[in-house]
């Protein structure tokens, strides 16, 4: 197998980021990252280049470190309360979905949150409390409450 030296031009999932210079084979460097404009020939010339475009990058990313983190310390302590309709064994006719709990976290702070982002162990099908998982950025998570309360029931 013939290997080939090349500078990334964009992230490449498991490869590496711009302005990195990897080794891959040959074909694959050939066949893919040069016809899609993901890599171009090391020169001196283009290692400058793309070193300024990789700073750039390695901001936005510092950035969106910072961001996770300030989310991250704004949801630590929050408790989400619903209020759902449920049979006589606290089950709920309809469960709450990670859709629901993105909206509430942007009714209640204003940030948003992706939906893919949000993990619980189970569907949120029963009264009472829950834990639920936010992975914000890379290993920063948060584990959040949600409360599900009966509809219709006064608190005493």
């Amino acid at each position: 197998m013939i290997i080939a030296k090349v500078l990334l031009t964009e992230v490449v999932e498991s490869l590496g980021y711009v302005g990195q210079v990897v080794e891959v084979a040959d074909g694959y460097a050939r066949n893919y990252l040069f016809p899609k404009r993901l890599a171009v020939n090391p020169t001196e010339h283009n290692i400058e280049r793309y070193a300024r475009q990789r700073a750039e990058h390695e901001a936005v990313l510092q950035e969106r470190e910072e961001q996770a983190i300030v989310l991250r310390d704004l949801l630590a302590d929050r408790t989400f309360v619903f209020t759902r309709k449920a049979h006589d064994d606290n089950k709920l006719y309809g469960s709450v979905r990670a859709e629901d709990i993105a909206a509430k976290i942007v009714e209640e702070t204003g940030r948003t949150v992706e939906v893919s982002r949000i993990r619980s162990e189970q569907p949120i099908e029963t009264l009472g409390p829950h834990a639920v998982t936010i992975s914000l950025y890379k290993d920063i998570t948060v584990e959040v409450r949600v409360r599900v309360d009966e509809e219709g029931v006064k608190e005493e």
